[in-house]
């Protein structure tokens, strides 16, 4: 890779992927990941429109003897099907903790468990989600997959991840750039 290269791989993080209609995986049909980190090491990010129906935000607080606050809670999602048992929780960043990683000016991402502590007292974050697993791509298969049309990238947008309903998030994060996605497949390869 390039020295000129290196700024393009590093501006992924913050972004959204939206799957396209060409997405031969179909663990990713529909999808919008969230590109937590990038580099020429590869890439992390977390779908943030798969809620997980088999878990819910109240059996895991209280599996791990924490109260319950009153406030309704977000659905539990499927983050990506690397580590389904690791646990990770996307906020705004004006809510802080020890150990986040910091993916743009408005938006964290961290493991460290005094999250659901702070959540179960009501003093959580105040806009986030929970997420089991991440997507993970090794150095180079993410620019393939782009290249192969798998993947639109586009800027992220906090609303779509936090005030979209989940099923319009997919569509919503398209139009927003003026795509729609549905008849993308029409025009792919023609660009």
């Amino acid at each position: 890779m390039t020295d000129t290269q290196a700024p393009i791989v590093e501006a992924l993080t913050g972004s959204f992927l939206i799957s396209t209609p060409q997405m031969p995986d179909p663990r990713f049909e529909e999808q919008v990941i969230l590109i937590c980190a990038h580099s020429e090491e590869g890439a992390m990010g977390v779908a943030v429109n798969k809620p997980n129906p088999y878990f819910s935000l109240e059996e895991i607080l209280r599996s791990a003897n924490l109260n319950v606050p009153d406030t309704p809670l977000p659905p539990v999602y499927v983050g990506g099907p690397v580590e389904l048992e690791s646990a990770f929780v996307l906020y705004r960043s004006n809510y802080r903790v020890e150990h986040q990683l910091e993916i743009n000016e408005g938006l964290a991402l961290s493991r460290e468990s005094k999250i659901l502590e702070d959540i179960s007292e009501g003093n959580g974050p105040e806009s986030y989600l929970f997420l089991l697993g991440y997507a993970g791509w090794g150095p180079g298969q993410l620019e393939a997959e782009l290249l192969a049309d798998g993947w639109l990238s586009l800027p992220a947008s906090e609303s779509i991840i936090f005030d979209i309903e989940n099923q319009e998030k997919w569509r919503t994060a398209a139009m927003l750039y003026g795509i729609d996605i549905s008849t993308l497949g029409d025009m792919a390869g023609y660009a």
